[in-house]
């Protein structure tokens, strides 16, 4: 059984100029807002809210390292989080998750239908930093922000959506990780509301390192991106480089006898770093006596998680691991899950948590090794301001310890920055190839994010690219207005035939969750589950006219009336194709018609002059007025039709009994417009003049020979009707008495033409009655004149013809009352049946053969 073939589909720009009604929002329909609840002009508690299109998404929940308790969350007040639709979160560092658990357990978050996403690796290890930043923080109940069993709870309700894998959290919103580079698991989400797109990359690293990728671009055109601006516009050293100062610096402390602290978080750079020291012990024999430990209570959990997710890693670690070799069991590198138990002799390297030396194993070990010179202190990676990584950089005399007391600081400082940040350049060189409308900087301290707007700003600048560059404060809204073209996927029957550039495309436009496809009425049932409903409207109307009357009055307003009869046998007039007036009783009609805002509006004109009827004059006057002969079929007067035209009716020629009277009402319909045209320019210019032009005709498709009167001909009509049809023709275009004046030679060279022409002081303009075409060569009065001829065509054509409406389309009207054909032939039928079989042959009454086919009359 073969597939399915899915339908062809293809894009529609929306007309900008009428696009779709807009959908409410809570904020301004094309207003994005987006409000820093952390990390504005600073670095720690990242929390960002994205608005939009009343959708609510908000990436990351930290910490801010160097605070404590409620005062290190970000400033979750300003939000409804009932209101959240998703929380995404990037990467498992405190600053960018430790405040997720509060959210969700201590706020209203649980009350509204908000999820929470964020990778599989991410969810992993995001489970033990939490274990472990809960006992820490249970050393004081002040700074205690929630339990470990909240942490849990909150933990088993969290959603995965891995990289370039599309989620669609709510209606109208869909978002995509992409590999951020930065720490095992660490995600950047294109975010798309209503068309809309925003890239926050969280996090993120440009250069591949020893086990992870480097950051990818989405290949989608972004509209916004937020991106952090930690080293402003400082260029770090390449990783070779980088990597030869720090195995040397650590070598020469080992050499002098000293001890070597690297404070590290737990996961991250800490696995870069083992890495670069197990292969360096491994090139260097005398350092095998020296051992290595990574202190941290997550160390063994933390290795067993980098293990089971190797194949996210780059393919240098692959490789290895397809060898049959696990870069993470380490030869030289012992696990320290308790400090207590660490025996304090000789020189070593200590690898130990937290980062910032606030507090735990490293700021334990710091304490103790900063009065003795020969040890080293190595900052690996960024240090926030307000913490101990971030003074000590600075060399004083002395620090303070946990418990108050002043402590000299003896040991050396040196700073090497490993941290999977970007910086100038490769921030730089990722936003030239997103090509963002605007840039929203996040996650720097003030000096550097305000350098890097500058650069940012000179840069686009002296390339005369218009990007916009923000540099928000926390909770201060930014506000950006946003009209993106709109566009609609085709499917279905119009989908069928690829239309050509430019062409305009009509169909049913159907909106759902900001995404629009246009198709045909009678695609919607299959194709969104929806079906369409005609509401049919009808009004009765008591009336004592006659129908003759009404017919009268119906137009003079709109020109012409379709007559006939409904499905039911009913007496109908249609107006304009869509309004139907039913004769339903001897002193009723009744409005009937397909509801639609143009159908309604006739409705309502057809309805206000019928109420009129009876009060009318002009009513008054026919129906008093007495007919001079009499009616043979004993009809009332004016009951029959064309008793009495309303001057402004257009009659059309199938009200006419034969094809001669209709050609001359024609004739005499066109004649009058033109009489009215030339009122309206005598009006306008007091110089009108009459006369004929000869022109040269288009050429003609097939032999050239002369049409009508010869095709007429040869079909097998005679010569009158011929010329019947011929001064028809003539009649479309010419006044009383102008037959004999057009003619046509032979080969159909030239032919001749009525015109109007029009002199104002020298200038002469002349307008063709055939195509209303305006000539002159002096362009004002040209223009002139043909805004007069516009707007006088505009006067004089009939309601009917200048007006279209809309909506479904009217069944047909029978010319005959219902049943009258099919009594007529059963009438021939039966007097066929009652003739004598010697006399069957004989043609019957009412019979007549044409072209050997009996037609019944």
């Amino acid at each position: 059984m073969s597939k399915r073939s899915a339908p062809p589909e293809f894009d529609v720009l929306i007309s900008p100029h009428a696009p779709p009604p807009p959908i409410s929002a809570v904020i301004g329909d094309s207003e994005l807002q987006i409000t820093l609840l952390g990390a504005g002009q600073e670095v720690g508690r990242s929390c960002c809210l994205i608005e939009y299109k009343g959708k609510k998404i908000v990436c990351d929940a930290g910490v801010h390292p160097a605070y404590t308790g409620l005062a290190a969350l970000p400033f979750i007040d300003e939000v409804d989080w009932s209101e959240v639709d998703a929380l995404l979160i990037t990467h498992f560092h405190l600053d960018h998750a430790a405040a997720l658990t509060y959210i969700m357990e201590k706020t209203n978050f649980k009350d509204g239908k908000g999820k929470v996403y964020m990778t599989s690796p991410t969810k992993a290890v995001y489970r033990f930093m939490m274990q472990d930043f809960v006992r820490i923080s249970n050393t004081s109940t002040e700074d205690q922000l929630f339990t470990e069993a909240e942490m849990i709870a909150s933990w088993r309700s969290i959603n995965v959506s891995d990289f370039n894998q599309e989620t669609v959290p709510c209606a109208g919103v869909r978002f995509t990780p992409y590999p951020a580079g930065h720490v095992l698991g660490a995600a950047m989400f294109l975010i798309e509301i209503a068309g809309l797109r925003i890239l926050y990359t969280g996090d993120y690293s440009r250069e591949e390192d020893r086990h992870l990728h480097a950051a990818e671009v989405p290949k989608e055109q972004t509209d916004v991106l937020i991106v952090e601006s930690t080293y402003g516009v400082q260029t770090l050293e390449n990783r070779l480089d980088k990597e030869k100062r720090f195995t040397e610096l650590v070598h020469s402390i080992i050499r002098r006898g000293g001890r070597v602290l690297m404070p590290a978080f737990a996961l991250g750079r800490a696995q870069e770093l083992l890495l670069i020291l197990d292969e360096y012990w491994a090139k260097n024999p005398d350092l095998h006596t020296v051992p290595i430990y990574y202190a941290s209570s997550l160390a063994r959990k933390c290795m067993a998680v980098y293990q089971a997710y190797i194949r996210t890693m780059n393919a240098s670690i692959n490789r290895r691991f397809d060898a049959g070799e696990n870069p993470f069991q380490f030869r030289f590198i012992s696990e320290l899950g308790d400090i207590k138990k660490f025996q304090d002799k000789g020189p070593c390297v200590m690898l130990a948590s937290p980062g910032m030396l606030q507090s735990g194993a490293s700021r334990e070990l710091l304490e103790r090794w900063a009065p003795d010179p020969k040890n080293g202190l190595v900052i690996c990676g960024y240090s926030v301001e307000g913490t101990m990584a971030h003074s000590i950089v600075n060399e004083p005399d002395e620090i303070t310890g946990l418990n108050g007391q002043k402590i000299p600081r003896r040991l050396s400082v040196d700073y090497i920055s490993f941290s999977a940040h970007v910086d100038f350049t490769q921030n730089a060189q990722f936003i030239d190839e997103v090509k963002p409308q605007h840039i929203v900087l996040v996650h720097g301290a003030q000096i550097n994010m305000s350098r890097l707007c500058a650069a940012l700003r000179s840069r686009y600048s002296e390339r005369g690219v218009d990007v916009k560059i923000h540099m928000p404060r926390n909770t201060e809204p930014l506000r950006l207005e946003f009209k993106p073209e709109m566009t609609a996927k085709a499917i279905g029957k119009l989908a069928a035939q690829p239309p050509a550039a430019g062409q305009t495309l009509s169909g049913l436009l159907v909106n759902k969750d900001f995404t629009y496809t246009l198709l045909d009425p009678a695609d919607l049932r299959d194709f969104t589950g929806l079906a369409t409903s005609t509401i049919v409207q009808q009004q009765r109307v008591a009336l004592n006219v006659s129908w003759e009357l009404v017919r009268w009055h119906l137009e003079g307003m709109y020109g012409t009336v379709q007559e006939g009869f409904d499905k039911e046998g009913t007496p109908t007039m249609r107006i304009m194709g869509t309004i139907d007036v039913k004769q339903t009783d001897k002193t009723e009609v009744t409005l009937e018609w397909v509801s639609s805002s143009t159908n309604d509006m006739i409705a309502d004109s057809a309805l206000a002059l019928i109420l009129g009827i009876e009060t009318s004059p002009a009513s008054v006057k026919l129906t008093s007025t007495p007919c001079n002969h009499d009616h043979v079929d004993g009809s009332s007067p004016h009951s029959h039709p064309n008793s009495h035209s309303h001057p402004h009716a257009e009659v059309p020629p199938t009200s006419f009994v034969d094809a001669k009277a209709a050609a001359l009402a024609h004739m005499a319909t066109r004649a009058a417009r033109i009489e009215r045209l030339v009122a309206f320019l005598d009006a306008h210019f007091g110089n009108v003049q009459e006369a004929e032009e000869a022109l040269e005709p288009p050429p003609k498709e097939g032999d050239g020979g002369a049409e009508g009167v010869g095709e007429g001909a040869a079909e097998g009509e005679s010569e009158g009707e011929g010329k019947e049809g011929e001064s028809e023709v003539k009649a479309e275009g010419m006044g009383e008495g102008e037959e004999e004046g057009k003619a046509e030679s032979p080969k159909g060279e030239v032919v001749v033409v009525p015109v109007l022409k029009v002199k104002v002081d020298e200038h002469e303009v002349t307008i063709d009655l055939e195509s209303l075409n305006v000539r002159s060569d002096y362009e004002p009065l040209r223009k002139r004149v043909e805004t007069v001829v516009d707007l006088a065509l505009t006067t004089i054509t009939p309601l009917a013809t200048a007006v279209s409406s809309s909506g479904s389309a009217a069944p047909p009207l029978d010319s005959e009352p219902k049943g009258a054909r099919e009594a007529r032939v059963d009438a021939v039928v039966e007097r066929i049946e009652t003739l004598p079989e010697d006399v069957a042959e004989e043609k019957p009454e009412g019979v007549k053969a044409e072209g050997g086919v009996a037609k019944t009359e």
